[in-house]
């Protein structure tokens, strides 16, 4: 499963750990059918992966400061 990467320094200024967490020897697999939906946005900072949005519920006039993560920082 595709994760996006954010550094740590970037995770820091933006506050990553606002966001709901899991230990990157999770299963992402696990994670997004038991907990988070398959069009889950998802972002690697350090060793955690972190949620922050879905696809879904993405509007593109305005993103929430998870989708902007996402889209805008994470590379």
């Amino acid at each position: 499963m595709k994760t996006k990467t954010l550094n740590r320094r970037d995770g820091e200024a933006v506050d990553i750990s606002q966001f709901p967490n899991f230990s990157v020897t999770g299963s992402i697999i696990g994670m997004k059918n038991i907990y988070y939906g398959k069009d889950a946005l998802l972002v690697r900072c350090g060793s955690w992966i972190y949620h922050v949005g879905n696809m879904k519920f993405v509007n593109q006039d305005k993103l929430t400061e998870g989708e902007q993560i996402y889209f805008n920082m994470a590379r």
